[in-house]
């Protein structure tokens, strides 16, 4: 299985399975003598992992993460970072109804079609478990870009939208509900909406905006390796990603260009920001946003008809733990790959220089 690496020069390559025995990974290209702070990564992965309010899945992992290589003395060598995750609460057996079954939307048909042969424990490689690995290498990449700002928050649940642009929202507040929503009064809409949901044994989608500060001007390429092309590639890697727009997006469609166009100051920052901070594939130093969609999640906890190896018409119950809505846990993986792409064109634009 190739396509198991992400990134140029900051470049992560992971390995593991939803049900094996650990998760992790290698980081190539962090410069030397960069001084990690340990427990902002912890933190990082905190907010991951599963089991921390009530609206997300109640599998009990501790996701501590065990650093194997380049670091000495609380500082990158320059050498590969290789880590692991270990897995501690695996509940296989959970799966077993599904060993010669497909779920619905899920990646079962298509992995066994491609592969010939699949892990059914929760998913194997397909698994979102997967993520907690990009949460390592993008801490660490929002360490090396100490001085950039990157939020990203929950901006809707189903029919339920924040009514604000993002200039008017603390984000301070993104991290004082479950949901991490800073718009308080909807963040208790969309938790009850979570909540009723679930007791449907259904599952519902929704959206996260993410907004980067304090950005430089230079970053991306002009043609194929444009940083807006390479923030969407990062973004609809996720799993249950359906859709991804930057700056104006799909509403710029309906504005004229004489409306739409970025007008200059003097000091070369714009008046307006319809561009989302990015032009001609380059970031021009406003603030970076986009927002991605994710659709519910696959997994249902009601009776569906589906078929087997062979083919045949079943009815498949959904078992096991799973989120309701993954927007909630999926905000801190947004953060971590904008992190990874920022920092691989970071390097490449110092390299560029030299």
């Amino acid at each position: 299985m190739s396509s198991n690496s992400f990134g140029t020069l900051y470049k992560l390559t992971s390995f593991g399975e939803s049900h094996g025995e650990a998760i992790g990974g290698i980081i190539d290209g962090c410069p030397a003598g960069l001084l990690l702070d340990f427990e902002a990564i912890q933190l990082e992965l905190n907010r991951r992992k599963p089991g921390q309010s009530k609206i997300v899945t109640q599998r009990k992992e501790d996701d501590e993460v065990q650093f194997l290589s380049g670091i000495f003395e609380g500082k990158t060598t320059g050498a590969s970072i290789g880590f692991i995750i270990k897995n501690k609460e695996q509940r296989s057996k959970d799966y077993n109804h599904l060993k010669d079954s497909f779920r619905p939307s899920h990646a079962d048909f298509t992995y066994t079609k491609k592969y010939g042969l699949r892990d059914h424990r929760g998913g194997g490689r397909s698994s979102a478990r997967e993520t907690a690995n990009w949460i390592v290498a993008g801490a660490i990449a929002k360490q090396l870009l100490a001085d950039i700002k990157i939020n990203a928050f929950t901006s809707s649940v189903g029919k339920i939208y924040i009514n604000k642009p993002y200039q008017a929202l603390d984000f301070s507040l993104i991290e004082s509900n479950d949901v991490r929503c800073p718009d308080l009064q909807k963040a208790t809409e969309m938790i009850s909406y979570i909540q009723e949901i679930k007791k449907q044994g259904d599952t519902v989608g929704g959206t996260i905006t993410c907004v980067v500060q304090n950005m430089s001007v230079g970053l991306g390429e002009p043609v194929f390796n444009k940083l807006q092309a390479q923030l969407a590639h990062a973004m609809l890697s996720l799993n249950a990603v359906k859709g991804f727009e930057y700056g104006s997006g799909f509403c710029g469609t309906e504005i004229k260009g004489s409306k739409h166009n970025d007008l200059f100051n003097t000091d070369g920052s714009t008046k307006t920001n319809l561009s989302g901070g990015i032009q001609g594939g380059i970031s021009n130093g406003m603030d970076i946003y986009f927002r991605i969609a994710f659709k519910p999640v696959a997994t249902i906890m009601q009776t569906q008809e589906s078929i087997d190896n062979e083919g045949k018409l079943i009815a498949l119950e959904g078992k096991g733990r799973h989120d309701p809505c993954v927007v909630p846990r999926a905000v801190p993986i947004v953060e971590a790959l904008t992190a990874m792409v920022l920092a691989d064109f970071y390097l490449q634009n110092k390299v560029s220089k030299l």
